[in-house]
């Protein structure tokens, strides 16, 4: 079946994975990748799909109401998978405000958007809003998240994702669009802006230069292969029902230090050094302010109504994300120094 689907924040790490999965997948689906190349959306991700006859890229803003309009009338899209968001801890203590008007405001413009374009149609049509489970907040030692945890955030950025989930939620309750939910762990592969935790530590343990820990490293997360969530989405999106809410985890929980150890034995292995040496540039830093001691996603509703199980344990999907760094110096460089940035000029303002 034909369909056109907008992807907001397709050039983005998690979205970029997406756009390309669903590209390639289904060569009968228009895919629209909507994104504003912020310092996270690189279209260098996509190079490799950037010709294929299914896929489009529009630069715009999903604050800007009136832009939305234009497009939505202009596509006529079937449905939105929706990933644009601003999403780092550190980013929305320094600038809250930023990151209400992206994830609260941008969805809601979105959502709104939709609603008009979609009025009467509602069954035809899907409105998927991809999520985090900072949104529940923190777990002690034990237990995990569920999708009937309640909501407990503790960031700015945890709080504008909340805000945007219950959006997503009303508009489904009150206007009887179909809209779906998934919240997701940490994520980590190919192509991750390198202010995140593992890229960050493989630049720096390539570069010899100190790799900081929060704290004493003791905060607990639970990783997942940007790969597996991509093929998660292409699941819920396909067969959820309309008003459901998903979890999609690794069951792969770490300590931040124990992590960036492993990380260094790695590193260690593949660039040649002494087993040890990379260790030696751990640093302590002092603790980011609310930050949540452990996550933990139970993903078990996912597998039992959907069939989705995780592909990779931790250990060997990291080997696969410090291979991909090392063979992609370019990429690496290009994003470190902003050079990326100008790819869009390049490749799209000349043609």
């Amino acid at each position: 079946m034909n369909k056109t689907i907008i992807i907001t924040g397709g050039a983005g790490f998690i979205g970029s994975h997406v756009v390309r999965r669903f590209v390639n997948t289904y060569p009968e689906y228009t895919i629209i990748n909507l994104d504003k190349l912020t310092y996270a959306g690189n279209l260098a991700n996509l190079k490799d799909i950037e010709n294929k006859p299914n896929y489009k890229f529009v630069k715009g803003d999903i604050t800007d109401a009136i832009f939305l309009k234009n497009l939505f009338s202009e596509e006529k899209p079937d449905a939105v998978i929706h990933l644009a968001a601003e999403s780092h801890v550190d980013r929305s203590i320094t600038n809250p405000i930023e990151f209400v008007m992206t994830n609260v405001v941008g969805t809601a413009n979105l959502l709104n958007t939709a609603r008009e374009q979609w009025k009467g149609e509602y069954d035809k049509h899907r409105f998927y809003h991809v999520s985090t489970d900072e949104v529940y907040g923190a777990l002690g030692e034990s237990g995990m998240f569920t999708e009937d945890t309640k909501y407990d955030p503790h960031s700015p950025y945890s709080a504008s994702k909340a805000g945007s989930d219950h959006f997503v939620r009303a508009y489904h309750d009150t206007y009887g669009m179909d809209c779906v939910i998934s919240n997701c762990s940490n994520n980590y592969g190919a192509n991750h802006f390198p202010e995140k935790l593992i890229p960050l530590a493989i630049n720096n343990i390539k570069n010899n230069k100190p790799v900081p820990v929060y704290g004493k490293g003791e905060n607990v997360r639970d990783w997942l292969w940007v790969e597996d969530h991509a093929r998660a989405i292409d699941v819920i999106f396909h067969k959820a029902k309309a008003g459901d809410t998903y979890n999609i985890g690794g069951h792969n929980e770490w300590k931040n230090i124990n992590l960036i150890k492993l990380l260094c034995k790695i590193m260690d292995k593949k660039l040649g050094r002494e087993e040890g040496t990379s260790e030696k540039l751990i640093t302590y830093v002092t603790d980011r302010a609310g930050h949540d001691l452990r996550y933990a996603i139970d993903s078990t509703k996912l597998q039992k109504e959907l069939g989705w199980v995780p592909s990779l344990q931790f250990e060997e999907g990291l080997e696969k994300t410090v291979d991909w760094y090392l063979q992609n110096e370019e990429w690496l460089s290009e994003v470190t120094s902003g050079a990326y940035q100008k790819y869009y000029e390049q490749q799209y303002k000349t043609k």
